[in-house]
């Protein structure tokens, strides 16, 4: 799939930051690692600020290329989480076994005999296995893992998640695909910062910025905390990225998605179908540009937290396998195939389009050559009215 909205060294640059961000351990609550890696990130951006919201959701804005215009646009936020569904250690029984939180949605046969690894302070790990499963402990399933080696450098508070041998193990890309102990939503985190990368060189897209926020997996906490906090303005428009599990109908590598809705709620119309209007004049324009238009009920959004707190939100996702690390999701529940934990995946070519679709949505979102809906209809009454003898 090509692309003119960024250059091929962009889209090399692009890659290998979601190669590095893909293989960071994460965790509801323990999101220090991932949030290191955009400091650092910013830090090498001189016009681009990192604000911290009550939460710890971090807020990227950019500084005005040449002075504001009076009229700015209303804001743009494109979101993503920081967190992924892993282990986060409670308690130390004694140098080899550890009591161990699970945060995220994962189905308890994948724990059986699991094998997971876990990271100490200084990113050393330690290999072991689940032993036992409490699933019915609250808020959290509690696991019992078993260390293969003896060490005294774990702690409360440190986090594991599983541990893959082979293939995904760390992200690689294997025809076109991308393999990762990890791709929701860090994956996202990835194409929202390349997304800002692109538009931070260009004037007139100082109103768009990022919001990262911290403990999906477990309630959008971070979400439901920026909402409270009114850590971004009322009046902004928000586009959350999300990777979403695959199904028949929204294939891998059939480009990215314009999310209308979960499993749970349906996003903002206005702005969705707005950007899917902006959308199918680019693809006439673009033949060879592939997107989708899917409800994709196989989770619940960070959107349809901002929309029941009153703010104008939707969703563009990638289709992911593996969802949660859960390889054969329906053949397993169906007790077709024993429980395996997997590497996430994406398609390379679905993430770079979905910076091709952010960056467009960008430009025409505000355009007065996007008709609206109602225009449509308007249209149609003036054309057609005469039917039913209207004028």
């Amino acid at each position: 799939m090509t692309t003119t909205t960024t250059s091929t060294k962009q889209r090399t640059q692009h890659e290998q930051w979601l190669l590095e961000i893909t293989g960071i351990p994460t965790a509801a609550g323990r999101e220090q690692r991932v949030i290191a890696w955009v400091e650092q990130w910013v830090r090498r951006r001189k016009n681009v600020s990192l604000d911290r919201d009550k939460a710890g959701n971090l807020l990227l804005t950019q500084s005005s290329k040449g002075g504001r215009s009076k009229a700015q646009p209303k804001p743009v936020y494109i979101t993503a989480h920081l967190d992924h569904p892993a282990f986060v250690v409670r308690d130390v029984v004694d140098d080899r076994t550890l009591v161990m939180e699970f945060r995220g949605g994962v189905n308890d046969p994948y724990f059986k005999d699991a094998a997971v690894e876990v990271f100490d302070s200084e990113d050393v790990t330690y290999a072991g296995k689940v032993v036992a499963l409490d699933s019915k402990a609250t808020p959290f399933k509690i696991a019992r893992v078993q260390l293969i080696a003896a060490t005294h450098t774990i702690w409360p508070g440190d986090i594991g998640r599983w541990r893959f041998t082979g293939i995904g193990r760390q992200p690689q890309v294997r025809k076109g695909i991308l393999h990762a102990p990890a791709c929701d939503d860090v994956a996202a985190v990835a194409a929202a910062l390349s997304t800002l990368d692109v538009l931070r060189r260009r004037k007139g897209f100082e109103h768009v910025g990022v919001l990262l926020t911290r403990a999906e997996e477990v309630g959008f906490i971070g979400a439901i905390a920026a909402c409270k906090h009114k850590s971004v303005p009322k009046r902004s428009r928000l586009i959350c990225l999300e990777n979403s599990r695959s199904f028949t109908e929204s294939p891998i590598g059939s480009g990215p998605i314009l999310r209308v809705g979960d499993k749970a709620s349906v996003f903002g119309p206005e702005l969705t179908n707005r950007i899917g209007a902006i959308m199918n004049e680019h693809a006439k324009k673009k033949p060879d540009f592939k997107w989708q238009r899917r409800l994709m009920p196989g989770g619940t959004c960070e959107a349809t937290t901002f929309s029941s707190y009153g703010y104008t939100s939707t969703c563009l996702c990638l289709a992911l396998g593996n969802y949660h690390n859960m390889a054969e999701i329906d053949e397993v529940a169906r007790g077709k195939r024993p429980a395996k934990v997997a590497p996430e995946c994406i398609s390379v070519d679905d993430y770079h389009g979905l910076i091709e679709m952010l960056v467009v949505v960008a430009g025409k979102l505000d355009s007065e050559n996007v008709p609206d809906m109602k225009a449509r209809m308007e249209e149609l009454w003036r054309e057609r009215g005469f039917v039913l003898g209207q004028e």
